[in-house]
């Protein structure tokens, strides 16, 4: 009884904690939809392989949201026709870069400047690797289907051919016709879009947020923070932390702070910069982005890179 009040608690915790920046991402992202409904100022971010994803990271300075935030705001510059990296660096970076989880880390951690420069910079490189890595794979094998329709028929026919369209229509890929001009759509069809989208979005973080506060309920955090001193394996505990504890950006600071002091600076890096990326209740919004397969891959990379990032910090500062 006492571990499903704990789950409970948890799980309202999470939960409360993600709904309002999720509201505020897709609040962004149907705000952007009636501003520019045909999405023409999306295609013109630079599609350039480094260009691209430093290009997404840095929209994030200008949209306070965290991770959950950040999925419907990913999704619209996908839908919309976006490069596929700057819409990926967008997703990977901004949960980190955007100005209330600059402040957060730097009024956690004031007197540590090498973590206030460390992990921004961290978080740079890692949604640069990923959206390098995710854009080997073909956005058929990438994108989840009902997404890579909608940003299908938003590309202009000089990219993407009527028959890729599924519109039953032939036509020539390649063919010089310009895109048909999209109407503003009505502020009630917007509201009843936007509707959806959160609703479906929030059940996916319903169920992720069960998900972590069960595996946390199980899985006690001081069976992690025990080996805080030994320089590989307190990078891995942290890690699993990071993806278990599934604590919003904007203030896992705070939360890092509780046991900065029990684990190494690599590990304290790592739980500041995988959780943004991938922890329990991220991984079942990324089902409107991506595909199983792609999913997977993200975790792994990321996974890999912040291994080495942490353990690179170690052998600096250690």
């Amino acid at each position: 009884m006492a571990q499903l009040a704990t789950a409970w608690a948890i799980f309202q915790g999470l939960l409360l904690e993600a709904l309002p920046f999720l509201l505020i991402g897709v609040g962004i992202a149907s705000l952007a939809r009636w501003l520019a409904p045909g999405g023409a100022w999306l295609r013109q971010l630079p599609a350039h392989p480094l260009l691209g994803p430093l290009t997404g990271a840095a929209l994030g300075f200008a949209l306070p949201a965290c991770e959950c935030g950040n999925v419907p705001v990913a999704r619209r510059l996908l839908a919309g026709g976006a490069p596929v990296g700057t819409a990926l660096g967008f997703l990977f970076a901004a949960p980190v870069l955007n100005p209330i989880v600059l402040a957060s880390t730097w009024a956690a951690f004031p007197n540590q400047p090498w973590l206030l420069a460390a992990r921004p910079g961290a978080a740079l490189l890692l949604a640069v690797l990923l959206a390098t890595v995710l854009r080997l794979l073909p956005e058929a094998e990438l994108l989840d289907p009902v997404l890579l329709e909608e940003r299908r028929l938003s590309q202009p026919l000089a990219q993407v051919g009527l028959l890729e369209r599924r519109s039953g229509l032939v036509g020539a890929i390649g063919a010089k016709v310009q895109p048909v001009q999209v109407a503003r759509p009505p502020l009630q069809e917007l509201l009843q879009h936007g509707s959806r989208e959160f609703l479906d979005l929030a059940a996916l973080l319903v169920l992720g947020c069960a998900i972590a506060a069960t595996v946390q309920t199980l899985l006690p955090r001081n069976w992690l923070l025990a080996v805080g001193g030994a320089p590989t394996i307190s990078v891995l505990s942290l890690m699993l932390l990071a993806v278990v504890v599934s604590v919003c950006s904007s203030v896992d600071a705070f939360l890092a702070l509780g046991f900065a002091a029990q684990v190494t600076p690599g590990a304290l890096l790592a739980f500041l910069v995988l959780g943004p990326v991938v922890d329990l209740k991220l991984l079942g919004l990324f089902r409107v982005l991506f595909k199983p397969k792609a999913i997977a891959l993200t975790s792994a990379a990321a996974a890999v890179v912040v291994l080495v990032l942490g353990q690179w910090v170690n052998l600096l500062l250690l």
